[in-house]
């Protein structure tokens, strides 16, 4: 219970940067935090984990000793019923009038290693007859003990002990692994998002440029400097310009509200994303990233899964195509009497002892046919499962390769972004004068806006693969800790 709280404190937390409706600026890791919290993916991923862990905690407590009380508080019977009468050998009906009562308090447990049930009970019971000849009964079992076991069949409990750990360590795995999912589709949006302000602003800029150049040239033409060709060239960018700014406007509004409604934030929030700056490097090796998916990647705990349900399934249709003994034992107390009190004097002892046999004869090979089908099912996991490994290995080491260039790319078009923009502005001033032509002027610009969006898209793909490499496995490099220790830090997991 306290992990569920945990979680809803972290929610309410992080949903209080909601408050940022009249905040204008958000960078890429604020974004991951409330989408990871606030979103309906991380809704979803939360419920998900939630369901895996009360069905745990259902798991543990099956585990621990069972106390139930088992009553039938009173039940009146009146009818007629078949009596045989002795004394001249017939059946005959007769009206019966009767009251029951029954009360049974047991304490149970079971037992992995051997798949039985050991149990300490008590009973009482009171019947009372209400017709010609009335009379009352108690019977008791002041306290019994019992075992049960089958001696040869199927221990449900042996295997629920090696796959439910499992299954709860792999929920909580698919929890984070499922965040680190809603990481990288923040970052599509993000980044879809912050391309769309940057060419909205390069358009603006375009406008207010080309409406400079304009009036430029329409002095230049006056003292002859540019040809009337020229002036309507300039004329027609400026034009151009304007329709590109309504078009980006569309295109910004259209991702804005994607990215809005993907965070789960108010339809009216107007966010201006700052772009992440220039990240440190961080060396991983493809043999880190391997041993680190092996240990914390939820698809090998899914494979694993896979194999022990499979193995479970074989023992079980191999068990019940077998020959079976049950056998239940209980010692202790009972007695019967017309009054209460003494339906607890002086107990007699109560002993019973049963051995049951289930002995498969002729069934025509139906039970072969099962244990046939078993095997052959967990010889198909096993090969699946070999490929599933072979190809999240694959999928690990290309991911590792492809982040290993990310970051030269990142500075490579940092650097072209810085040089285009020189050579822009160099070129514009070079075209004030009078010393380059609108073709040169127009080239470098699109230089310019092209060498803007690479930049972006290098950063993208950088924090892409980063998120990708995360999820794989589950680790936090920057950290350079387990995502599944900060977890359990986090909901006080011990």
């Amino acid at each position: 219970m306290k992990t569920l709280k945990s979680l809803f404190v972290l929610t309410i937390l992080s949903v209080s940067i909601n408050l940022f409706s009249q905040q204008s600026k958000l960078d890429l890791h604020q974004c991951i935090v409330i989408a990871t919290d606030s979103s309906l993916q991380a809704f979803r991923a939360k419920n998900i984990y939630r369901a895996s862990y009360w069905e745990y905690k259902s798991y543990k407590a099956a585990r621990l000793p069972l106390l139930s009380l088992q009553m039938t508080p009173v039940r009146y019977n009146r009818d007629i019923v078949s009596r045989y009468d002795s004394e001249n050998n017939i059946d005959v009906y007769r009206q019966q009038q009767s009251l029951y009562a029954y009360g049974n308090l047991s304490l149970s447990q079971n037992v992995d290693f051997t798949g039985g049930t050991f149990f300490i009970d008590s009973e009482l019971g009171y019947f009372r007859n209400m017709g010609t000849n009335p009379y009352s009964q108690f019977t008791s079992v002041p306290l019994r003990m019992g075992y049960s076991q089958s001696l040869f069949g199927f221990n449900s409990f042996k295997w629920e002990r090696k796959i439910e750990p499992l299954k709860y360590e792999k929920a909580k795995k698919e929890y984070l692994y499922s965040t680190e999912e809603i990481a990288g589709t923040v970052i599509q949006y993000f980044f879809n998002l912050a391309m769309a302000q940057m060419e909205y602003d390069l358009a603006v800029e375009n406008v207010n440029s080309s409406d400079s150049l304009y009036s430029i040239g329409t002095e230049r033409l006056k003292i002859a400097a540019i040809s009337q060709s020229d002036l309507l060239t300039l004329k027609l960018d400026a034009l151009n310009a304007k329709n590109t700014l309504k078009t980006v406007d569309v295109d910004l509004k259209r991702a804005m509200f994607s990215f809005v409604s993907f965070l789960n934030l108010p339809k009216n929030t107007e966010i201006r994303l700052v772009l992440p700056p220039l990240p440190t490097e961080i060396p991983v090796t493809a043999q880190q990233a391997l041993s680190l998916s092996v240990a914390n990647n939820p698809d090998y705990l899914q494979n694993q899964q896979n194999l022990l349900e499979s193995q479970r399934e074989v023992e079980r249709t191999e068990r019940k195509a077998a020959f079976d003994a049950t056998f239940s034992a209980s010692v202790g107390f009972n007695q019967v009497a017309d009054n209460f009190r003494s339906a607890y004097d002086k107990p007699l002892q109560q002993d019973v002892v049963r051995i049951g046999l289930n002995i498969p004869l002729v069934d025509w090979g139906v039970r072969k046919g099962k244990v046939n089908m078993a095997k052959s099912n967990l010889n198909v996991t096993r090969i699946s499962t070999e490929q599933s490994q072979t190809n999240l290995e694959q999928d690990v080491v290309l991911t590792v390769s492809d982040f290993g260039v990310q970051l030269n790319l990142i500075a490579s078009a940092e650097e072209a972004k810085e040089l285009a923009n020189m050579a822009f502005n160099s070129t514009k001033q070079r075209f004030i004068i009078g010393k380059a032509d609108i073709n040169s002027l127009t080239l470098s610009l699109g230089r310019l806006n092209t060498a803007q969006k690479n930049y972006i898209v290098a950063l993208k793909n950088y924090w892409l693969s980063y998120y990708k490499l995360r999820k794989l496995t589950l680790f936090d490099f920057e950290k350079n800790s387990s995502l599944s220790c900060q977890f359990d830090q986090l909901m006080n997991i011990r």
